[in-house]
């Protein structure tokens, strides 16, 4: 565990362990959860899909493109939840490929209406 107190910035980085110096690292997701076994049913989305969804987190920059960089604000579940468990999902894409996943940024999908 690491310990921080409530709106504590809490600076985070992944990086990726590979030979190969043509690769990018893309936060995709990142969800909160006060139970590390359950991120579906009481959550908190910091990112989805790429688009930022709480005020506090932001991006920094990285010398390296297999090193993503990124913080937000601790929180807490309220009262009765002493912790708070993150999962991220990262996306490598191939450097300068920009058509894949890490260059699109924010992706917001939308539902077709299926009237008549």
């Amino acid at each position: 565990p690491y310990y921080v107190d409530l709106n504590q910035n809490l600076f985070l980085q992944a990086s990726l362990q590979s030979s190969d110096p043509n690769l990018v690292v893309f936060v995709d997701t990142c969800v909160a959860s006060p139970d590390p076994s359950n991120f579906a049913t009481l959550t908190y989305e910091l990112v989805r899909s790429g688009c930022v969804k709480d005020p506090t987190y932001s991006s920094y920059y990285s010398p390296y493109s297999n090193v993503a960089r990124f913080a937000f604000n601790a929180f807490s579940f309220f009262n009765r939840y002493p912790s708070v468990y993150l999962q991220c999902e990262l996306v490598v894409c191939r450097y300068n490929d920009y058509s894949s996943r890490c260059y699109q940024g924010c992706v917001s999908r939308f539902k077709r209406n299926t009237g008549s």
